[in-house]
């Protein structure tokens, strides 16, 4: 049986997710070593869907303990990728944040939860990322912090209850 080859140049963003999956749970079952998936992840995040799918499914998935771990070879693979992976994190790290407070605020306890939980991941890999560009990409957010918004066009903006958490939640990376 032959295997198809992933062309990760045209990978949709909803392949990039299954892949992820896919790839998680083969490492969960010990079926993967860190190296290998390290060096599959590698070639997934080359590409700007590649790194949304990767980090949406790896963020969020409850049952994904890849990024609660966060084994050296994957931690070296995305200082590697530096500055875009920083971005990537902090985005959800804000965008989590927000939602903690919408999910709070809706008596939305199990999305709550699952918001805190891609909050604390994303905290996580932050502390252990390169200081400079994390340091310079939340100084960044925070002075844009009253710009930014819930929407895809930024339309919807956070409003100030949203922005004082996001605040508590970038400070509490350096504890």
């Amino acid at each position: 049986m032959n295997k198809k080859a992933i062309n990760f140049k045209k990978i949709t963003f909803s392949q990039a997710i299954n892949i992820s999956a896919k790839w998680c749970n083969e490492w969960g079952e010990d079926l993967l070593s860190e190296e290998v998936l390290a060096d599959r992840i590698s070639e997934l995040i080359k590409t700007k869907n590649g790194l949304r799918g990767f980090f949406a499914y790896a963020l969020s998935d409850q049952n994904c303990f890849l990024l609660d771990k966060l084994p050296s070879s994957i931690v070296f693979m995305f200082i590697e990728y530096g500055k875009d992976v920083v971005e990537i994190i902090v985005k959800n790290l804000i965008m989590s944040s927000a939602q903690i407070i919408f999910h709070e605020r809706s008596h939305n306890h199990e999305y709550k939860l699952s918001s805190e939980n891609i909050s604390e991941r994303c905290k996580n890999i932050l502390r252990v990322l390169d200081t400079k560009l994390v340091t310079e990409n939340i100084n960044n957010i925070i002075r844009n912090l009253d710009n930014l918004g819930n929407s895809f066009d930024n339309s919807m903006k956070y409003d100030s209850k949203q922005k004082e958490f996001i605040k508590q939640q970038i400070f509490d990376i350096a504890n």
